[in-house]
């Protein structure tokens, strides 16, 4: 009987260990810290000093906010917008499925991007392209790991 339990108790050890998630690198909350747009034959940055935005990401879903360093307090320079939804990662291939933006006609697409991790820092690169509005570019942003 005794070896039995010393048996069940150890196939419950291992199952358990072997049940344990794999930790994914991409999951957490990112700071954006640089952003860089392609549009033709033109690039510039579109990372604005005055604002701060975040990308949190979970085991299912992304959702990132952006908004004004200034409480919101001068309207002419108020900025805020938020976005979301679920995304897949596939080795470096990262596709967001925008569900929820306060712009509702980037709603209910998709954006396909190679990202790389290096120690705190996450590349995503890809397209943004929404034939309806027009909207047919290349991005680069650049976050750090929030502590």
């Amino acid at each position: 009987m005794k070896k039995a339990v010393s048996i069940l108790v150890l196939i419950i050890a291992m199952t358990s260990c072997n049940s344990e998630k794999k930790h994914n690198p991409i999951e957490g909350t990112w700071r954006l810290i640089s952003a860089e747009t392609t549009e033709k034959d033109s690039t510039f940055s579109t990372f604005n000093s005055k604002t701060k935005m975040i990308k949190i990401i979970n085991e299912t879903h992304f959702a990132f906010f952006n908004h004004d360093l200034n409480n919101g307090k001068d309207s002419t320079n108020a900025v805020f917008f938020g976005g979301g939804g679920k995304y897949t990662l596939k080795d470096s291939t990262y596709t967001e499925n925008l569900e929820f933006f306060n712009n509702r006609q980037w709603e209910n697409n998709k954006f396909e991007f190679t990202v790389k991790i290096k120690n705190d820092t996450l590349i995503q690169k890809g397209i943004e392209k929404i034939e309806k509005l027009g909207v047919d570019r290349i991005i680069t942003e650049k976050y750090v790991r929030e502590k």
